[in-house]
């Protein structure tokens, strides 16, 4: 796994529930667009991101493009988290508190 794809992956472990856009992932992974729509299509492929549009309607009224969202699966969140974490172990570093597993305290996720 490259550095920049375990960059984004740490940008939506940061809050796995949260939708986020394009933009706002290459400002949180400190990653150029052009790095990250590659990634984020891939992601999307194995099944670790989905994907929605805007309503048309937001983006007009902005004034703006329309913006796709991408949010990662439950899935792929654990997968993300295990994938980060042997990257981490075959560094030899601690584990970062992202790696850490969520509590299941019976909620509806």
């Amino acid at each position: 796994m490259t550095l920049q794809t375990q960059l984004v992956l740490r940008a939506f472990l940061k809050d796995p529930a949260k939708e986020r856009y394009g933009f706002e992932l290459c400002e949180l992974a400190g990653l150029p667009s052009g790095t990250i729509y590659p990634i984020l299509a891939r992601l999307e492929h194995v099944g670790w991101v989905d994907s929605t549009w805007e309503d048309p309607a937001v983006h007009e009224e902005a004034g703006r493009p329309r913006r796709r969202f991408y949010r990662i699966t439950k899935d792929g969140a654990e997968q993300a988290r295990d994938a980060l974490a042997r990257a981490y172990r075959s560094r030899k570093q601690p584990l970062p508190g992202w790696a850490a597993r969520p509590v299941n305290d019976g909620g509806v996720s």
